[in-house]
């Protein structure tokens, strides 16, 4: 591995030193660093980057840069956001945790000089993370209209609930009335559906999640289905517009649009050093067994 990608955002002064810490061990390794603008900018402010060697690159040229890997430094919505960078392209992302709670974001910091050997000794593990499509008549988000998380439909400001006719491979499945609905993959299972009452799926597991947001009836509970399905939506409700997310992508649109949902035809990469696992980040990100007698 020769070219390293590096996108982030802003970080609390406390990881000031190893991020440093982290360019100068790429540099001393011989690697090319190609380094987003915006978060370069930042770093020129933050910390020192006397004698780093660099190369700028902007979202637009960043598929013709011939990244091998590219490194999100912040949190999970810096990865989200990470990922329209890369597409379809296979280029794996490493997210280096310098945000909040951090389940795709796992390495930190202090670690990261194990892991940078374990990367240039190609011993890592590379998990395949499935993604959402939104299809829609006005070609929402253009070419970004893809989601690693889950695609919400919610309320606009403090209007009503909304009605939410949510179909499966074109077989009516409920109306939903609600201040939202969400459509996650197994990798957003641990986001925005956990905390609507969702389940927590593996991320090998080939489902799609519909989790209600504030249902007003409370026998409506989230479900699993096959990650094959199509998922058609249509809304009714006092105001003329509500909001369509993609991750942290937001979009204002009309109630007629009529919206479909379907797995993409194209993974997301996400590296990881092999002492990592996702059931170990349960554990450790929610405390899971958190008990003296363990």
């Amino acid at each position: 591995m020769k070219s390293i990608g590096i996108y982030g955002r802003e970080f609390d002064k406390r990881h000031n030193q190893g991020v440093e810490n982290m360019f100068h061990s790429l540099q001393q390794n011989g690697l090319h660093i190609m380094l987003f603008e915006g978060f370069a900018e930042f770093l020129h402010g933050a910390i020192d980057m006397q004698g780093i060697d660099y190369e700028s690159f902007e979202k637009k040229d960043f598929l013709e840069k011939n990244c091998e890997v590219l490194f999100s430094i912040g949190g999970d919505g810096t990865l989200l956001e990470a990922a329209t960078f890369v597409r379809e392209s296979e280029i794996p992302i490493l997210g280096i945790n310098t945000g909040r709670l951090g389940f795709l974001s796992g390495l930190n910091l202090e670690h990261f000089d194990e892991a940078l050997k374990e990367i240039l000794n190609e011993s890592v593990a590379f998990d395949e993370r499935s993604v959402l499509k939104l299809e829609s008549d006005s070609n929402l988000f253009g070419s970004e209209n893809f989601a690693l998380n889950e695609m919400t439909i919610h309320k606009k400001d403090s209007q009503s609930m909304i009605s939410i006719h949510a179909y499966v491979d074109g077989k009516f499945l409920n109306t939903y009335w609600a201040d939202g609905l969400l459509i996650s993959t197994p990798t957003g299972s641990t986001a925005y559906s956990l905390s609507c009452g969702g389940p927590i799926t593996l991320p090998s597991s080939r489902n799609l999640i519909i989790t209600p947001i504030a249902p007003h009836n409370l026998n409506v509970r989230p479900v699993l289905i096959s990650d094959q399905s199509v998922i058609t939506l249509k809304i009714e409700g006092r105001s003329d517009q509500y909001l369509v997310s993609l991750d942290s992508r937001t979009e204002s649109v009309p109630q007629e649009a009529v919206l479909t949902v379907m797995k993409n035809n194209f993974n997301i990469r996400l590296m990881r050093v092999k002492n990592h696992s996702f059931l170990k980040t349960l554990r450790t990100k929610l405390h899971w067994g958190l008990d003296q007698r363990n």
